[in-house]
């Protein structure tokens, strides 16, 4: 078994511009230019390990959270150094993949999701840098 460590944590927020003063003041560390993910729906900024979401658009997965759940944790990301093995041993393993092809996140990097209904309800991204 295979372990990964931990690439970042993403929060869901309704305004980036309201939400970087706070965590930049918590960690001590600056945000990152604003960077604008349209396929995925959302603007992206990080501060430290900490990648803020905010959604684009109404329509938007992002705001879809938002308006159910409320501002907070929308996932956890972990870094692995072969996204398609990756992909190809949590299928195995019975884990439900949201994306069985990486696409583009945020940097360039690839990413791809597991379901929360088979990661005990928290949404696990992966990352591939």
């Amino acid at each position: 078994m295979n372990a990964y460590p931990i690439d970042h944590v993403a929060v869901a927020v309704s305004s980036l511009s309201d939400a970087v003063p706070m965590f930049e003041r918590l960690s001590g560390a600056s945000g990152s230019p604003v960077e604008a993910l349209p396929a995925q729906g959302v603007n992206v900024v990080f501060v430290g390990s900490v990648e803020l979401l905010e959604p684009r658009g109404p329509d938007t997965t992002v705001a879809r959270f938002l308006d159910r759940r409320g501002p907070g944790l929308h996932h956890i990301a972990y870094r692995v150094p072969d996204i398609r093995e990756a992909l190809e041993k949590f299928a195995q393993e019975g884990y439900r993949l949201i994306d069985s092809e990486p696409r583009p996140g945020a940097g360039g990097h690839k990413v791809a999701f597991l379901h929360p209904t088979s990661t005990g309800g928290v949404l696990i991204e992966l990352v591939e840098r």
